[in-house]
């Protein structure tokens, strides 16, 4: 079974950044066919929890639950709305509590929603990054929506279905990753002694 996670960033509600969170999960599991288990966070439900795990340095259950599902996806579906030319902070905050090497090699799609045009570089100049950062595979077709994309006869419906199918392929192309459990195999204390009487 292949899992595809979508995280949301919209604040409001209805979305336009979920509008297109969904478009793309049905792009996605369409391309994937029956093998999909794919699922949509609003990071909004869990905006307290984000704080939370800033001020503490600890995830509560709820917050936990989500970035266990993030660390176990094939596949994720990033999508934030553009404030200032760049991510939203609820965005950002939720990327600064996930663990470092969850995203390692995985594939990713990076999606923003904004008013105008103007803002559409916000994929190359503030996702991208980031995700190269942490290492992540980004396929190359980001999503970007302004407004004017909502109606018809934009090439919107295009767009997706082609971050989709590079979505697919990149997620069949992953190599089979061996979590390795950093406590598994500890280090008996008599050698951690031994090498610190040295």
């Amino acid at each position: 079974m292949t899992r595809i996670l979508a995280i949301s960033a919209g604040l409001s509600q209805p979305s336009s950044t979920r509008l297109l969170a969904d478009r793309l999960v049905a792009a996605t599991r369409h391309e994937l066919g029956e093998e999909a288990e794919v699922e949509v966070v609003e990071l909004r439900e869990h905006a307290h929890d984000i704080t939370d795990n800033l001020l503490t340095g600890f995830p509560g259950t709820r917050l936990r639950g989500v970035l266990e599902r993030l660390a176990a996806a094939d596949g994720l579906i990033l999508v934030t709305p553009t404030f200032s030319a760049s991510y939203s902070g609820l965005f950002k905050s939720f990327m600064d509590v996930v663990e470092p090497d969850a995203l390692r090699d995985k594939p990713v799609l990076i999606a923003a929603t904004g008013g105008t045009e103007r803002h559409s570089l916000v994929l190359e100049h503030a996702l991208r990054p980031l995700l190269a950062y942490l290492r992540a595979h980004i396929v190359p077709t980001g999503v970007y929506a302004a407004g004017s994309d909502w109606g018809g006869g934009t090439e919107l419906g295009q767009r997706i279905t082609r971050a989709a199918r590079e979505l697919v392929a990149a997620v069949r192309q992953r190599p089979e990753r061996e979590d390795t459990d950093p406590f598994a195999n500890p280090v008996p204390f008599e050698e951690l002694l031994r090498g610190g009487a040295t």
